[in-house]
Protein backbone atom coordinates (compact mmCIF):
# COMPACT_ATOMS: atom_id res chain seq x y z
CA UNK A 1 0.00 0.00 0.00
CA UNK A 2 1.25 3.47 -0.94
CA UNK A 3 0.09 5.42 2.10
CA UNK A 4 1.66 8.89 2.51
CA UNK A 5 3.49 8.65 -0.83
CA UNK A 6 1.67 11.35 -2.74
CA UNK A 7 4.51 13.10 -4.57
CA UNK A 8 7.49 12.09 -6.65
CA UNK A 9 10.96 12.64 -5.21
CA UNK A 10 12.87 12.92 -8.53
CA UNK A 11 16.01 11.52 -6.80
CA UNK A 12 16.57 14.89 -5.13
CA UNK A 13 16.74 16.15 -1.58
CA UNK A 14 13.73 18.20 -0.39
CA UNK A 15 15.72 21.45 -0.71
CA UNK A 16 16.81 20.59 -4.24
CA UNK A 17 13.25 19.61 -5.19
CA UNK A 18 11.85 22.88 -3.83
CA UNK A 19 14.49 24.90 -5.70
CA UNK A 20 13.75 23.01 -8.92
CA UNK A 21 10.02 23.72 -8.69
CA UNK A 22 10.64 27.37 -7.79
CA UNK A 23 12.77 27.75 -10.93
CA UNK A 24 10.26 25.94 -13.10
CA UNK A 25 7.29 27.92 -11.73
CA UNK A 26 9.14 31.18 -12.33
CA UNK A 27 9.94 30.15 -15.91
CA UNK A 28 6.39 28.97 -16.64
CA UNK A 29 4.78 32.16 -15.38
CA UNK A 30 7.28 34.31 -17.32
CA UNK A 31 7.18 32.42 -20.64
CA UNK A 32 3.68 30.89 -20.24
CA UNK A 33 4.89 27.56 -21.70
CA UNK A 34 7.99 25.35 -21.85
CA UNK A 35 9.06 21.76 -22.36
CA UNK A 36 10.01 19.35 -19.56
CA UNK A 37 9.39 15.73 -18.62
CA UNK A 38 5.80 14.57 -18.17
CA UNK A 39 6.28 13.75 -14.47
CA UNK A 40 7.83 17.12 -13.64
CA UNK A 41 5.08 18.90 -15.60
CA UNK A 42 2.37 17.05 -13.68
CA UNK A 43 3.89 17.92 -10.31
CA UNK A 44 4.59 21.52 -11.37
CA UNK A 45 0.94 21.94 -12.32
CA UNK A 46 -0.15 21.86 -8.65
CA UNK A 47 2.45 24.47 -7.66
CA UNK A 48 1.57 26.92 -10.43
CA UNK A 49 -2.19 26.57 -9.99
CA UNK A 50 -1.87 27.50 -6.31
CA UNK A 51 0.16 30.59 -7.25
CA UNK A 52 -2.40 31.69 -9.83
CA UNK A 53 -5.19 31.23 -7.29
CA UNK A 54 -3.25 33.45 -4.88
CA UNK A 55 -2.90 36.08 -7.63
CA UNK A 56 -6.65 36.33 -8.28
CA UNK A 57 -6.92 38.93 -5.52
CA UNK A 58 -4.31 41.68 -5.45
CA UNK A 59 -3.45 42.38 -1.82
CA UNK A 60 -0.20 42.98 0.03
CA UNK A 61 -0.44 39.70 1.91
CA UNK A 62 -0.95 37.70 -1.27
CA UNK A 63 1.88 39.50 -3.04
CA UNK A 64 4.21 38.65 -0.18
CA UNK A 65 3.19 34.99 -0.41
CA UNK A 66 4.09 35.06 -4.11
CA UNK A 67 7.40 36.85 -3.45
CA UNK A 68 8.19 34.15 -0.91
CA UNK A 69 8.01 31.43 -3.56
CA UNK A 70 8.90 33.09 -6.88
CA UNK A 71 12.41 34.40 -7.49
CA UNK A 72 11.83 37.38 -9.73
CA UNK A 73 9.95 40.61 -8.99
CA UNK A 74 9.03 41.02 -12.65
CA UNK A 75 7.36 37.60 -12.63
CA UNK A 76 5.36 38.48 -9.51
CA UNK A 77 4.27 41.73 -11.14
CA UNK A 78 3.19 39.85 -14.28
CA UNK A 79 1.38 37.28 -12.14
CA UNK A 80 -0.71 39.92 -10.38
CA UNK A 81 -1.09 42.37 -13.30
CA UNK A 82 -1.86 39.97 -16.18
CA UNK A 83 -2.24 36.33 -15.22
CA UNK A 84 -4.36 36.69 -12.06
CA UNK A 85 -7.00 38.94 -13.65
CA UNK A 86 -7.05 36.73 -16.77
CA UNK A 87 -8.22 33.75 -14.70
CA UNK A 88 -10.44 35.67 -12.26
CA UNK A 89 -13.62 33.89 -13.39
CA UNK A 90 -12.04 30.48 -13.95
CA UNK A 91 -12.41 27.99 -11.06
CA UNK A 92 -9.09 26.18 -11.47
CA UNK A 93 -7.51 24.27 -14.35
CA UNK A 94 -5.15 27.03 -15.45
CA UNK A 95 -2.49 24.78 -16.98
CA UNK A 96 -2.37 22.13 -19.69
CA UNK A 97 0.16 19.31 -20.16
CA UNK A 98 0.65 18.14 -23.75
CA UNK A 99 2.88 15.14 -24.42
CA UNK A 100 5.29 15.88 -27.26
CA UNK A 101 8.10 13.37 -27.84
CA UNK A 102 10.58 10.95 -26.33
CA UNK A 103 14.02 12.37 -25.57
CA UNK A 104 16.64 10.47 -27.60
CA UNK A 105 19.34 10.45 -24.94
CA UNK A 106 17.53 8.73 -22.09
CA UNK A 107 14.11 7.83 -23.48
CA UNK A 108 12.24 10.20 -21.14
CA UNK A 109 8.75 11.27 -22.18
CA UNK A 110 8.66 15.02 -22.72
CA UNK A 111 5.68 17.33 -22.51
CA UNK A 112 4.86 20.99 -22.94
CA UNK A 113 3.22 22.62 -19.95
CA UNK A 114 1.39 25.83 -20.76
CA UNK A 115 -1.19 28.21 -19.42
CA UNK A 116 -4.62 27.76 -20.97
CA UNK A 117 -6.72 30.56 -22.44
CA UNK A 118 -8.05 32.98 -19.88
CA UNK A 119 -11.81 33.08 -20.11
CA UNK A 120 -13.87 30.00 -19.45
CA UNK A 121 -16.83 29.32 -21.69
CA UNK A 122 -20.00 29.07 -19.69
CA UNK A 123 -21.91 25.98 -20.64
CA UNK A 124 -25.47 26.53 -21.75
CA UNK A 125 -28.15 23.99 -20.97
CA UNK A 126 -29.18 21.84 -23.89
CA UNK A 127 -32.45 22.81 -25.52
CA UNK A 128 -35.14 20.30 -26.14
CA UNK A 129 -36.09 19.36 -29.69
CA UNK A 130 -39.51 20.96 -29.36
CA UNK A 131 -37.97 24.39 -28.77
CA UNK A 132 -35.53 23.97 -31.65
CA UNK A 133 -38.26 23.02 -34.12
CA UNK A 134 -40.40 25.94 -32.97
CA UNK A 135 -37.49 28.30 -33.62
CA UNK A 136 -36.82 26.77 -37.00
CA UNK A 137 -40.44 27.38 -38.01
CA UNK A 138 -40.31 31.01 -36.88
CA UNK A 139 -37.39 31.94 -39.15
CA UNK A 140 -38.44 33.50 -42.47
CA UNK A 141 -37.88 31.32 -45.50
CA UNK A 142 -35.71 32.46 -48.36
CA UNK A 143 -37.69 34.11 -51.13
CA UNK A 144 -37.06 33.90 -54.84
CA UNK A 145 -35.71 37.44 -54.82
CA UNK A 146 -32.91 36.55 -52.48
CA UNK A 147 -32.02 33.52 -54.59
CA UNK A 148 -31.97 35.69 -57.72
CA UNK A 149 -29.83 38.28 -55.97
CA UNK A 150 -27.41 35.55 -54.94
CA UNK A 151 -27.26 34.29 -58.53
CA UNK A 152 -26.59 37.79 -59.85
CA UNK A 153 -23.84 38.31 -57.25
CA UNK A 154 -22.26 35.02 -58.23
CA UNK A 155 -22.37 36.01 -61.91
CA UNK A 156 -20.62 39.34 -61.35
CA UNK A 157 -17.20 37.87 -60.47
CA UNK A 158 -17.35 35.77 -63.64
CA UNK A 159 -17.74 38.92 -65.73
CA UNK A 160 -14.86 40.60 -63.99
CA UNK A 161 -12.72 37.50 -64.55
CA UNK A 162 -13.56 37.62 -68.25
CA UNK A 163 -12.71 41.33 -68.36
CA UNK A 164 -9.38 40.73 -66.66
CA UNK A 165 -8.56 37.98 -69.18
CA UNK A 166 -9.38 40.34 -72.05
CA UNK A 167 -7.18 43.05 -70.54
CA UNK A 168 -4.32 40.57 -70.15
CA UNK A 169 -4.64 39.54 -73.81
CA UNK A 170 -4.65 43.18 -74.89
CA UNK A 171 -1.51 43.87 -72.86
CA UNK A 172 0.32 40.91 -74.36
CA UNK A 173 -0.73 42.00 -77.86
CA UNK A 174 0.56 45.54 -77.28
CA UNK A 175 3.81 44.26 -75.81
CA UNK A 176 4.29 41.97 -78.86
CA UNK A 177 3.62 44.90 -81.22
CA UNK A 178 6.19 47.03 -79.37
CA UNK A 179 8.73 44.22 -79.57
CA UNK A 180 8.20 43.96 -83.37
CA UNK A 181 8.69 47.71 -83.86
CA UNK A 182 11.88 47.62 -81.80
CA UNK A 183 13.25 44.72 -83.82
CA UNK A 184 12.39 46.53 -87.10
CA UNK A 185 14.14 49.70 -85.90
CA UNK A 186 17.24 47.67 -84.94
CA UNK A 187 17.27 46.01 -88.36
CA UNK A 188 17.07 49.42 -90.09
CA UNK A 189 19.92 50.71 -87.92
CA UNK A 190 22.12 47.75 -88.95
CA UNK A 191 21.42 48.31 -92.65
CA UNK A 192 22.41 51.95 -92.56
Amino acid sequence: MRHKKAFRKFSRTPAHRRAMFRNMATSLLWQEHFETTVQKAKDLRAVVEKLITVAKENSLHRRRKAYDYLQDKAVVHKLFAEIGPRYKERPGGYTRVLRTRVRPGDGAELAIIELVEGKVQKSTPKKSKAKVTAKAKSYPKKTKETKEEAASKAAKPKKSAAKSKAKAKAKTATSKAKAKTKSKSKAKAKKS
